[in-house]
């Protein structure tokens, strides 16, 4: 069966995107590994497949590269929004569901996309980093400057850390050199990315939470610069939006087993 696909990419996150609203694709973890592999596949940091609900314009399925599920991922969450808007599956402000819940997302203009995330009830302090579960579970660690970080090996270590087994998480690390800089090693893609939506809004609210930085607080990542809004409640941090650009690549046609 030949695969329709598109690719996007939200500030150098890049996604495989396929509409599976009639659900006739039916993808193993081994070819939706296969598809994101950067050398012998389509190359990403993910497949997203667009899908059916009767709660929302539609539902979004994503996948990491190494073919496993994941709940949540901010910068896919925008993508899957302009590749519904760009093929006339929902309007410019529309809703849909994911695994972690029920999302909006809002078209602002032909680059950028806003996305609402899920409320976080709170930060947890440990002595060497926060964590906050923004959709997925993120470790965010304050550094001097993160050019010196190694981020495979310190950002694998971190992943690791025996709190979070056997899921593992996510680990982001920042500093404010020259305005808030981001870096993030994200599991299931074993290694570093060019940006992390549910990462950016990890670090922001531990922005927030460390020293009281307003909202909205803009990170710069690899691949672009975010922007994270949110207000402050008595339990945490609700009304949380990330806006970034998310832009279409290419589109194709494939096996599946490329």
């Amino acid at each position: 069966m030949k695969l329709k696909f598109d690719k996007y990419q939200g500030a150098g996150n890049d996604f495989v995107i396929v509409n599976n609203l009639d659900g006739k694709y039916n993808l193993s973890g081994e070819q939706i590994a296969r598809l994101c592999d950067r050398r012998f596949g389509i190359g990403a940091d993910g497949l997203i497949l667009v899908e059916k609900s009767d709660k929302a314009d539609f539902a979004m399925k994503f996948y990491n590269s190494d073919g496993k599920t994941a709940s949540m991922c901010g910068n896919g969450g925008r993508c899957i929004a302009r590749y519904a808007y760009d093929h006339g599956i929902a309007p410019e402000t529309m809703k849909f569901v994911a695994e972690d819940g029920l999302h909006e997302a809002e078209i602002i203009d032909n680059e950028n996309v806003k996305l609402k995330m899920i409320d976080v009830d709170g930060i947890t302090i440990f002595d060497d980093v926060m964590w906050a579960n923004t959709g997925v579970p993120h470790f965010v660690k304050f550094v001097d400057d993160i050019d010196d970080v190694d981020i495979d090996l310190d950002g694998c270590r971190l992943a690791d850390d025996k709190r979070f087994a056997p899921e593992r998480t996510n680990v982001n690390f920042t500093d404010n050199a020259n305005g808030f800089r981001l870096r993030t090693y994200e599991r299931g893609v074993e290694g570093e990315t060019l940006a992390c939506g549910t990462g950016t809004v990890a670090t922001a609210l531990c922005i927030n939470t460390k020293n009281g930085t307003p909202s909205p607080i803009a990170l710069k990542a690899k691949g672009g610069l975010l922007k994270v809004y949110f207000e402050k409640n008595n339990n945490g941090y609700e009304n949380i939006w990330l806006e970034g650009p998310a832009i279409k690549v290419f589109e194709g046609e494939t096996d599946g087993n490329e």
